[in-house]
């Protein structure tokens, strides 16, 4: 076969010298993240890493962060190596953050059996794994990379995270497919949130880009599958429980239930007539 359409050919070399500029390698980063996460919890890889081992791996994460960062380098307000310094000093602080997210779920969590099973199988530590060192390359005002590192998170588990949300330890994401955290949410310390979870915006208005316009979550609240919390201005307040498919746009006052108030009917299928009322 051959590719005798010179024009589009043309507008994709326009577009992609035009856009595609300076932009880290998603392959690459994928190989960072992975790397990074095996050599925080290297029982992902079925073994034990001696602290000279552990300190060889962080080298090897440390050259590939790098190498990510030059591709970008004009975009940063400092080197490179400027910025792996001060990302690599704040890794311990974020691995204790992960471990008490993982003590955490094993203390709530029925289901779980150790520590050990949450780090292997539960895809929201996965993802907090992932989120907490993306937050600090966020923080440090690195572009495009963090959300490159969170969306490969996103795609392997249906969790969205967006890097700048600033979310607490310990943390607790059940089950998790389907949960969105906004750029600007901030959520407390021991908070839950299960499946199909929404903490966004009210307005996506372009000209609010640089606004607080996703939720606040106090300490010690549970949310339930299927709810979605709205507004930048919007409070959830401490110890306060939301049931599931709830829709919230206003603020909730500590120690609150929140609960829709529907109607669930039963009847006995041998005797409901099923109305006729379906098209095929």
């Amino acid at each position: 076969m051959t590719f005798e359409n010179k024009t589009f050919a043309e507008r994709l070399s326009e577009f992609n010298s035009g856009y595609c500029k300076e932009v880290p390698s998603v392959v690459q980063t994928h190989d960072f993240v992975d790397n990074l996460v095996e050599t925080l919890f290297p029982i992902k890889r079925n073994c034990l890493v001696e602290v000279g081992g552990i300190a060889i791996e962080m080298d090897r994460c440390a050259i590939k962060l790098r190498e990510l960062l030059y591709s970008i380098r004009e975009s940063i307000k400092i080197t490179p190596e400027e910025v792996v310094e001060a990302f690599f000093s704040r890794v311990p602080e974020a691995f204790e953050q992960l471990v008490s997210d993982a003590e955490a779920i094993s203390r709530f969590d029925p289901a779980s059996t150790c520590v050990e099973e949450i780090i292997l199988c539960y895809p929201g530590f996965y993802c907090m794994s992932v989120y907490r060192m993306a937050h600090i390359l966020h923080e440090l005002r690195v572009p495009i990379l963090p959300r490159v590192m969170t969306e490969y998170a996103h795609e392997k588990t249906g969790i969205d995270i967006h890097p700048g949300a600033r979310i607490e330890s310990p943390f607790f994401i059940d089950h998790g497919t389907g949960i969105v955290i906004g750029e600007t949410a901030e959520i407390g310390k021991h908070v839950k949130l299960y499946q199909g979870v929404t903490l966004g915006a009210i307005n996506v208005e372009k000209s609010l880009a640089h606004t607080k316009r996703h939720p606040t979550i106090e300490d010690h609240v549970v949310i339930y599958a299927g709810s979605t919390i709205l507004g930048g201005n919007t409070v959830i307040g401490h110890h306060t429980v939301v049931g599931g498919n709830t829709w919230i746009t206003e603020s909730i006052i500590p120690y609150s239930v929140v609960y829709r108030n529907h109607r669930v009917v039963v009847k006995n299928s041998k005797e409901f007539d099923a109305p006729n009322d379906f098209v095929i």
